[in-house]
């Protein structure tokens, strides 16, 4: 059977019963215009094509659980779903934590909120250096835009400026360098506070 004649309900509806295959056709049909979507809000693929593919989980996860509402189109809800991650994605993003021009940079401020001690203070440097080598495990883009906003205190729009990629663009970037901090320190099992 011609795919291009299958509709989307009954995509959905043969996914629903078993039928995987009839997702990946879902997913190349809609690809283009979801994607395209995406990315003219958040304009960077990296960050586009995360969200497109945390789009479909949250499809797959409603679609498994029978959480579909079988009177909505597919398209627009799918569509929905993407608006709201990329909404998530701007909230988190004006939650990045503040530095302010002031004194030396701490990695602590952006990896806890708890105040050093005494104790602390003094594996404050070792620390430091610890972390300064799990940066350099970064991807390129988001390792750049962590060291220029670190390391050398720039501003987002500096950053922008110098890398010739949007705010947005370096605001996810940061939000992703430092997610993925988070992911080396715990993979090593490396504990920065108590």
């Amino acid at each position: 059977m011609e795919h291009k004649f299958i509709s989307d309900a009954n995509l959905v509806s043969n996914y629903i019963k078993g039928d995987e295959s009839a997702l990946e056709i879902l997913v190349t049909r809609h690809k283009q215009k979801i994607y395209s979507f995406i990315y003219s809000k958040v304009y960077d693929r990296d960050v586009a094509e995360d969200i497109f593919q945390d789009t479909f989980i949250k499809v797959i996860n409603t679609l498994k659980r029978g959480a579909y509402n079988e009177e909505g189109k597919f398209l627009p809800w799918v569509m929905r779903i993407s608006h709201n991650l990329v909404i998530d994605l701007f909230r988190k993003n004006t939650r990045m934590p503040k530095f302010d021009n002031s004194g030396d940079f701490s990695i602590f401020s952006v990896l806890s909120d708890n105040a050093l001690n005494a104790e602390k203070m003094i594996i404050k440097e070792q620390v430091e250096s610890d972390v300064r080598r799990l940066v350099e495990e970064l991807p390129e883009d988001q390792k750049e835009v962590l060291m220029m906003r670190i390391y050398n205190d720039m501003s987002f729009k500096e950053i922008s400026d110098r890398t010739g990629v949007s705010i947005n663009t370096a605001l996810g970037r940061m939000r992703y360098a430092l997610i993925n901090l988070r992911k080396i320190i715990d993979k090593h099992n490396i504990v920065l506070t108590n």
